[in-house]
Formats: structure tokens, sequence, C-alpha cells
């Protein structure tokens, strides 16, 4: 395997020195090379004002290897994307701790002035690539969304530890859109907003022993908001996750406004709550300040979404809400075992235009 270490090609590890231009002349050699080839960033603080690592390259078997800490420019960005891989295939990284530096632009939003066009970075973006790896990677304090995943296919996240303020504004963990086969094992998210949320056409996805909070939770949505065509979401898994006070627990989330999009085979299992504000909840009549929307309804068809096994304390009465759809009633809702209490007492539920079954349900009014 051809090895580049990005020293030697110009990196300086002062945190500094702007090292781009030799990260990316690293990455040209690797993606050059007709057989595997690994990228080493040692031990040290490298700045790096922006990357967009651009395939397809010679082969389909890169590694990058990263022992020390990669750090945005500190105060305002102009740019969308600070770190960005693109149209590669086979791409394993693993290690590394990336610093978006966020904390000025976060004080622009919370101050309420009229923050720079162009700003809010997106720490990590994994766009039109096909079998990506990433594990033990530690993304800290984005100015907004902390990783999204675009277009691809076969990505596995494993390990992964993101951290910002619980006052950090959009400073979400994981964004998928327009996805398949991605997977979230073993990794933890202490965000200010979802620590993991899905867009439009987000399928086959498979998140296990997840942590959360606090933030407001994993959610799917919001959906609906944009075009009527909007790719359905699908065959969505969230197994063996615990949720610490967060505004939500598990969501589903969408605009009140006609669409063709739709949410289906949906399978929460095994959620443990602490201290969560709404730790289930659908809402199909999200209207922000009630502009474009009053008096419509969603038309995203939700089926097919079970409960199974989730216990724990809310922070509210009502832990359970489901509010659907009039023109199009959530179908198929299944609720087992689940076990949430308000102050040492059994929990309530909210229900409006729902179809379902529930068992084992600790709740002194049933949904269904």
């Amino acid at each position: 395997m051809s090895a580049y270490n990005i020293i030697n090609f110009g990196a300086k590890p002062d945190g500094r020195t702007d090292s781009a231009k030799a990260f990316l002349r690293a990455w040209a050699a690797a993606c050059s090379s007709k057989t595997p080839a690994s990228i080493y960033v040692p031990s040290g603080k490298f700045l790096v004002s922006q990357a967009l690592f651009s395939g397809p390259c010679n082969n389909a078997a890169m590694k990058i290897t990263i022992d020390g800490t990669i750090l945005a420019p500190s105060g305002y960005s102009f740019m969308t994307d600070w770190v960005t891989f693109k149209y590669v295939q086979g791409l394993s990284i693993s290690g590394g701790v990336l610093d978006g530096r966020g904390q000025a632009f976060w004080a622009c939003k919370m101050a309420g002035k009229n923050c720079p066009q162009g700003a809010s970075v997106i720490t990590l973006r994994i766009g039109q690539s096909k079998n990506v790896r990433i594990s033990g990677m530690s993304l800290l304090n984005s100015e907004m969304f902390h990783m999204v995943i675009f277009g691809s296919n076969g990505v596995t996240l494993q390990g992964m530890n993101i951290i910002a303020p619980e006052n950090s504004p959009n400073t979400d963990g994981i964004h998928i859109q327009k996805s398949s086969g991605v997977t979230i094992q073993s990794s933890s998210m202490r965000t200010g907003d979802d620590c993991i949320s899905l867009g439009s056409g987000s399928t086959n996805i498979w998140m296990e022993r997840i942590t959360c909070g606090p933030g407001h939770g994993i959610s799917i949505g919001s959906l609906g908001g944009g075009t009527t065509e909007e790719e359905g979401v699908q065959n969505i898994t969230v197994r063996n996750a615990v949720i610490t006070g967060t505004q939500n627990g598990v969501r589903i989330k969408t605009w009140g406004k006609p669409n063709n999009g739709f949410v289906r085979d949906v399978k929460f299992e095994h959620v443990t709550m602490r201290n969560v504000q709404n730790p289930i909840v659908v809402d199909q009549n999200y209207c922000p300040g009630n502009v474009n929307c009053p008096n419509q309804h969603s038309g995203i068809k939700i089926s097919k979404v079970s409960y199974t096994d989730v216990k724990g304390t809310s922070a509210t009465p009502v832990a359970v809400k489901f509010d659907c759809s009039a023109t199009n009633p959530c179908n198929g809702m299944r609720l087992q075992d689940i076990k949430l209490t308000y102050q040492n007492k059994p929990a309530m539920s909210y229900c409006r235009n729902v179809k379902g079954s529930v068992s084992g349900l600790v709740v002194p009014q049933s949904c269904f």
C-alpha cells in the first residue's frame, strides 16, 4: 500500500499555518495511485481553511488515519462546507478530531444580528459517494450541522463522538438525505439540535447503540416543506438508544401542507428516555409562524411505525403524542411495552387522527 504523510506535503502542525493545500496534495497523490493508498495525519493541530477531497480515484481502497486535530478558521466563514468528500468509493477514515470552532457564529445568531450571508458551515460532508466507513472520529463545535450524508450509498459510522454546547443553534449531529444503506453504531451526540435527523430520500438506515442528549433527539423530518414531490423515507431502525434531557425523544415531523411523500416501515426498539420533554412524538401539523400553511393538512403518509420497549421518564405529563394529518391519518402505528412515567406516575398520551394497536402500554389514556 502506498503511504502519504501530510507533513511531507508541507502541512504544519502548529495550529496557525493553513495546511489545506498540503492536505489536497496528499489526497491527489493517493487518489491517483492505482494500488490501495493511505494518508496519515500525525499528532498536532492543523489549520485547514477549506478542503474538497474529490474523486473518482484510481483505486477503491483509500484509507485516512488521523492522530491529530484539524481546525477550522476562527471567526465567521463564508462557505457552506468545510471538509467534503465527494464522488469517492471505498474510503475509510479512522480517528482524529475536527473542530469547527463555531463559537463566533453562534454568538452572532444568538444576539439576533445580521450574520454574514453564506456563513453557517457544515463541518463534514459525504456527498455522492459509495462504501465509506468512518470510525473513532470526534466532531466538535460546528457552526451548523456537524455531518451531512447526501446522495450516498453504503456509509458506516462507528464510534463517532459529536459535541457542541446545548445552546448552540442548529448544530445537528448527523443529517442524512437522499441516501441509502447508512449505518450508525456505538456513537454519542451532545449538540444544540437533533442528534440524528433524516431528510427526504433516506432509506435503509440502521442506528444502534446511540447515546443522545442534550439537544432535540432523533428525528425524521421535517418533511414536506418544499416541493410537493418529495422522496419518501422508509426502512428505518433505531435500536438500543439512550436519550437524555432532550426536547424530543424519537420524533416524526411533517409540514402541514400538501405533499406526495411518505414515511413507512420505521422501528424504534429498546429506547431509554431520561427526563425527555416529548419522548414519543409525531407532529404532522408543523407550521412555524403560521406562514404558508395555515388551515392546510399534511400530505405526507405515515404508516407502519412501531415502538417497542420504550421506557424511562418524561419531563412533561404527556409522553406519547400523535398529532396526525386530518386528510392522511397515521396508519398502522404499533406500540408495545411502553413504560414512561412523569413524576413517578404513569405518563399520559394524546392522539389525533391515528390508527393502530397497543399492548403492554403503561399510560392511563390509550391512543387507540
